[in-house]
């Protein structure tokens, strides 16, 4: 872990001596917005944002200038997708509010669909990843440049070990205000309670809920141990992280430049994903440290979490978008997988 760590910041000092040495005066400016800390240490979306800017900016010699503003300085995720398609902000970098634009996103949010980190990369980067890249750009005028990743969701609780579906019964678990959680919560026998972002740690302090559920990093950087005694490795939802561009400043590129620009953020998603591995890696072992009893499902009790979850989650995701994008992701998942 450590080892990786050192070799990604050589890679950031390199690129941005790169950049040091070949600056001009900037000819085009991108802003790019996400809602993660700026440390590129914790931080995935940090990371990736901070070797997209350093990279453009020295493959270019300085024409192109990339303004980063993190943190949710312009917002939520929500207003960052909107501020993006306008045209106010050239890029972002966004997860599940997406697919509140562009629906068949939703497909990688199918519970139990992806049985590794390394399958979903390579369904992403293949061809249903562009596949689908180039469906959400025709309805949103966003592009998809490259998918990094937010983690594996995983349940917390206060109140019992969670190893089946039945252990979640009378539970109530704070879920994103996204129907799709609501539908996969209630499926497994638990009580789904949407509540934004910014309320969850005093839901779970008072016990408005019993638990919630999101990736280790998520767990250990908001303390949630604190006040969460359980958490259970079930992976139920792979997270994806998009990072867009608005078509219209895309195109408004030369040729050479949105090269750079395609290039960089390949870079970027993959630099994203690893701060995110190694923050899993490094978490899950702080959190055990600090008290918290960690239950990982067997391979049998993870097919009952799939059994109960995916049925009622696919007939509802089905109304919604159809069959043709469920359908070529469990086919896409099942390539790889094969």
């Amino acid at each position: 872990m450590k080892l990786t760590v050192k070799n990604v910041t050589h890679t950031l000092a390199s690129v941005a001596i790169a950049a040091s040495f070949s600056a001009h005066a900037a000819e085009v400016t991108l802003t790019l917005g996400h809602v993660d800390p700026q440390e590129w240490t914790t931080s995935k979306k940090g990371a990736a944002s901070k070797v997209f800017k350093e990279l453009v900016e020295a493959e270019s010699g300085g024409r192109i200038e990339v303004d980063i503003y993190p943190a949710s300085q312009l917002g939520g995720e929500t207003d960052l997708v909107q501020s993006a398609q306008e045209g106010t902000l050239s890029m972002t970098m966004v997860s599940g509010a997406f697919a509140k634009v562009c629906q068949e996103a939703s497909v990688l949010e199918i519970p139990y669909l992806f049985p590794s980190a390394s399958v979903a990369w390579e369904v992403l980067d293949g061809e249903f990843g562009k596949a689908l890249s180039e469906n959400c750009l025709a309805k949103t005028g966003l592009r998809t440049l490259a998918y990094g990743e937010t983690g594996f969701r995983n349940f917390t609780n206060s109140k019992r070990p969670i190893a089946e579906p039945k252990d979640l019964e009378g539970l109530k678990i704070r879920v994103m205000t996204l129907p799709l959680y609501v539908e996969m919560v209630k499926a497994m026998g638990g009580e789904p309670t949407p509540i934004a972002w910014p309320e969850v740690p005093s839901a779970l302090t008072t016990g408005v809920v019993d638990g919630q559920e999101n990736p280790i990093s998520v767990i250990y950087g908001n303390k949630f141990y604190e006040f969460q005694n359980h958490l259970t490795l079930d992976g139920h939802v792979y997270g994806t992280d998009f990072l867009l561009i608005n078509e219209d400043v895309f195109a408004g590129l030369n040729d050479a430049d949105r090269a750079i620009v395609e290039r960089a953020a390949k870079v970027a998603g993959l630099v994203g994903r690893a701060i995110q591995q190694i923050n899993s890696a490094e978490g899950l072992s702080q959190l055990a440290s600090n008290g918290m009893t960690i239950t990982t499902p067997t391979t049998a009790q993870l097919e009952l979490f799939r059994e109960a979850a995916q049925p009622a989650v696919l007939e509802w995701l089905r109304g919604q978008i159809g069959d043709t994008w469920v359908d070529k992701a469990q086919a896409a998942v099942a390539s790889v997988t094969k």
